[in-house]
């Protein structure tokens, strides 16, 4: 269906106003604004005081976990103990004090050396 002269001179106006700088401008004014974004500043202290929180009932059931699975039994290859007593009156030595908490059953808080680091941690 063709156009008629008057539909197609109202077209070209309202193209040709579209198009100049003040329709433009008006234009732009009466578009929504956006919502802006921002971040937040951080707060730490509830951060750490979360870590703090949970960090007992993380670590406290890994220090306890028992190590050794053969713990207390006949095929526990860690309660076979090497002893050495030397000659010249110094005490023996043996390597139950390094596998003896292991072989009775204990966990990681238990060992020599890291039980006392372990210690220091929450749970």
């Amino acid at each position: 269906m063709p156009l008629s002269p008057t539909t197609g001179a109202l077209a070209a106006l309202g193209t040709a106003l579209l198009l100049t700088p003040a329709a433009a401008g008006a234009a732009a004014a009466a578009a929504p604004k956006l919502p802006t974004t921002a971040l937040q500043p951080t707060q730490v202290g509830p951060a750490l005081g979360a870590l703090n929180g949970t960090t007992g009932y993380v670590l406290g059931p890994a220090k306890d976990l028992r190590l050794d699975p053969f713990a207390q039994s006949a095929a526990d290859p860690l309660n076979n103990a090497v002893a050495l007593e030397p000659d010249n009156g110094v005490p023996h030595v043996s390597s139950t004090a390094a596998t003896g908490a292991l072989s009775d059953g204990g966990g990681a808080k238990d060992l020599p050396v890291a039980g006392l680091l372990l210690h220091a941690l929450p749970g």
